[in-house]
């Protein structure tokens, strides 16, 4: 694990999934030596991290607007306040 690696906080979310998908498909691979895969299962963790906030503040902004009898916004709640 040579190699320079992205800074986790700059990447979309998409690419945060892919490098983490790649980190699983090595370690799952069991060809890495021990001390690489302990710093691959550490990025692993830091990119599940920086996808959950991501996806945390993407629910935060999603909202669904509930309007009243006259067409106009009333008030709002949480996109997934139906399930």
């Amino acid at each position: 694990m040579t190699q320079t690696q992205p800074d986790i906080a700059a990447m979309s979310f998409e690419e945060a999934l892919r490098a983490l998908e790649d980190v699983v498909r090595k370690l799952e691979s069991g060809e890495v030596p021990l001390d690489d895969s302990i710093a691959l299962y550490e990025r692993g963790e830091a990119l599940r991290g920086h996808c959950q906030a991501r996806l945390d503040a993407a629910q935060a902004r999603i909202e669904k607007i509930v309007a009243g009898p006259d067409g106009q916004a009333q008030a709002v709640q949480p996109f997934d306040a139906d399930r």
